[in-house]
């Protein structure tokens, strides 16, 4: 299966700035954001990874893996995925393509927070995110120590 980036970016247009009632909102529960980012890869590469506890799926705000609404948990399952479901390589920002994650850290190396690339514009990235609800926004408006770009394969 082929990650459709313009259906993960469509997703993100509709729902950025709402919250699509089939998906629990995670906002009071630490936050939003990786799940928000996890619904815009399932819309870009509709198959989910079932196994349990290592996996990427949800059912329910009960039934989810980690990966699903965990920063570094989704991270890890990208990028270390060999079975279903998408996949991603750690990549620099000139590498990067709309429809990626990219990942704010801080300076003791915890990363925080999740967003979707949604286009670049020269040296600047605009995002997507859920918690502090935008889109289109500059990701030089972020505060951050340090910046993970997932690319997604």
């Amino acid at each position: 299966m082929e990650y459709d980036r313009n259906a993960a970016i469509a997703y993100a247009k509709q729902w950025a700035l709402l919250r699509n009632p089939l998906y629990v909102n995670f906002d009071a529960m630490g936050g939003d954001c990786t799940n928000f980012v996890s619904q815009c890869l399932y819309a870009g590469y509709p198959e989910m990874n079932g196994t349990k506890d290592s996996g990427w799926y949800y059912h329910s705000g009960y039934q989810r893996s980690p990966s699903w609404t965990g920063v570094e948990f989704l991270y890890r399952f990208l990028v270390m995925n060999r079975g279903s479901g998408p996949r991603a390589r750690i990549a620099g920002p000139e590498a990067a393509e709309p429809g990626d994650i990219i990942q704010l850290g801080d300076r003791s190396g915890r990363y925080y927070h999740s967003l979707l690339l949604i286009a670049q514009d020269g040296e600047e990235a605009y995002v997507a995110a859920h918690t502090q609800d935008v889109w289109m926004h500059p990701l030089s408006g972020y505060a951050r120590d340090q910046t993970r770009f997932l690319h997604i394969l």
